[in-house]
């Protein structure tokens, strides 16, 4: 024996129905999506790629500039405090790459160009007092410690802002 089956319910129609409610509309006048990135923004491809190495380095350099500053910072202050310096470099071309605003934009071509001079001043004083760097700074020996990505980093990220700033 078969159940019985319910009444089907009877065809919606194709025209929106008269409300008497004024809120409620059928459909959206806005699409609640958000917009895109742009495929020239930091957001997308390599601009993702070079604002994570970006936060790799600011998590890096802070944390071991805390550290050490905190447990032995009488033996290195000159290296411990540049280490610091190097972190809020990398924090701040990691918020900038990333907003990627034009004002941000500006201010990531500022950060970039500040780790360059800091990379090969540092660098260039490391080896040229290796008294004053006990220990090493993120930025000693022109980021030797660190496979010289700091020196690269921010060459890399002045020419992908150099790229965005011709399509814009």
């Amino acid at each position: 024996m078969s159940e019985p089956t319910a009444p089907s319910e009877p065809a919606a129609s194709t025209e929106p129905a008269a409300s008497s409610d004024p809120v409620a509309s059928p459909e959206p006048a806005v699409s609640p999506e958000p917009a895109a990135p742009q495929p020239d923004s930091s957001r997308t491809g390599p601009g993702r790629v070079l604002v994570a190495i970006y936060a790799l380095f600011a998590l890096a350099a802070s944390a071991r500039a805390g550290v050490q500053i905190a447990t032995k910072f009488d033996n290195a202050p000159v290296a411990y405090l540049l280490s610091a310096s190097a972190g809020a470099v990398y924090i701040l071309a990691t918020v900038t790459l990333g907003v990627g605003s034009p004002l941000a934009r500006r201010i990531a071509v500022l950060s970039c160009s500040v780790e360059l001079v800091g990379v090969l001043a540092v660098g260039t004083w490391s080896l040229a007092d290796p008294a004053t760097f006990p220990d090493a700074t993120v930025w000693s020996g022109y980021g030797s410690g660190y496979g010289f990505v700091p020196l690269v980093l921010p060459v890399l990220g002045l020419l992908w802002l150099r790229r965005l700033s011709k399509r814009a």
